[in-house]
């Protein structure tokens, strides 16, 4: 059995003379909760598109819990749920009738799991889906997926529309699904929530992957912020993997900030000790930081070279599958 429940490999796809994927690596291994991250239009939503089979690439290879997303669609769908960021149900259909509907897609739920995100979720059942606010409609399709007996959970901006309590239980029922050994691929703008449940993270740029690795990796590779305040002097001025250095004075105490290269930490602790120390923080980069180190000094490529295809030119596009209201593929 393969340790990668994703696997894709120079992942290509053009809609006319815009790249959407230009070369796309990914790995997700099993059991993991694998943070997907860019900006609108670096290609999250295409690459989970080919990775559903509605979307056929034009290049490189793509492996989804060892098959094909395109040709074993039907057999992949019946492994895996799928949230998307907008979900659009069925009007005449109470969000009960929905769950159902979507969880046949899955292979069954689990009754005793549906009852209880359901009562966790604060979601009222019996209300026709056309009088459920965005966050409602976003609710049922987050206990269908949640419910759903599944290797693979593909979640694409999936708290979109909830408060910051229902977050939270979002937050909860992805961490016991993980543990029971569901894989999780979230795509996210929130950077905390992928912060507080991803194992490791991609970013990607125009297209393509540009760094990959857990937040530990990550942050190594980048600076934390120092803030100390010591009894004496202290000169850091020109100390390697040391930048942005600002000095001053605290209440007769010299007061110091600036950014620390992982390398550098010892030094400049080991240094600040010998200034008398009074106080000493290191803060290391967030999430935020991270992704925003990633395109810095890129001229704001990423962001706006590679769009996603527009809904109303996919669905016309040759190599796209149907799909139905609810966005789930029509089998044939």
């Amino acid at each position: 059995m393969s340790d990668h429940v994703i696997q894709t490999r120079d992942l290509r796809k053009t809609y006319g003379r815009t790249h959407a994927l230009d070369g796309l690596d990914l790995d997700v291994a099993r059991g993991e909760v694998h943070g997907f991250l860019g900006p609108n239009g670096a290609g999250k939503s295409t690459t989970i598109r080919v990775l559903l089979g509605l979307t056929r690439a034009d290049g490189g290879t793509a492996n989804l819990l060892g098959g094909d997303p395109w040709h074993d669609a039907v057999q992949l769908h019946r492994r895996l749920a799928y949230v998307p960021a907008g979900v659009t149900l069925w009007p005449g259909l109470t969000g009960g009738q929905c769950i159902d509907v979507l969880g046949r897609a899955h292979g069954g739920l689990d009754e005793g799991r549906r009852r209880e995100l359901v009562e966790r979720f604060d979601l009222d059942p019996t209300k026709k889906t056309r009088d459920y606010s965005t966050g409602n409609k976003q609710k049922v399709s987050l206990v269908a997926a949640m419910a759903a007996d599944v290797d693979l959970l593909l979640l694409d901006e999936p708290t979109s529309g909830l408060d910051p309590l229902m977050e939270q239980v979002f937050q909860e029922t992805v961490r016991e699904r993980v543990t029971e050994g569901t894989t999780v691929l979230l795509s996210s703008h929130i950077l905390g929530e992928v912060e507080a449940l991803a194992d490791r993270v991609s970013i990607i740029r125009a297209g393509r992957t540009v760094t990959t690795g857990t937040l530990a990796d990550l942050r190594r590779s980048t600076s934390s912020l120092l803030h100390a305040v010591t009894d004496r002097p202290l000169d850091l001025e020109g100390l390697p993997g040391v930048t942005g250095l600002v000095t001053g004075e605290v209440e007769g105490r010299h007061d110091l900030r600036c950014h620390v290269d992982a390398t550098a930490v010892a030094e400049v602790v080991g240094r600040v000790h010998a200034a008398g120390v009074h106080t000493l923080t290191i803060t290391p980069p967030s999430l935020d930081d991270l992704f925003l180190e990633q395109y810095r000094g890129n001229g704001g490529r990423g962001a706006t070279s590679a769009s996603e295809e527009p809904r109303d030119q996919a669905s016309r596009l040759d190599g796209e599958r149907p799909r139905t209201s609810a966005g789930e593929e029509v089998a044939r």
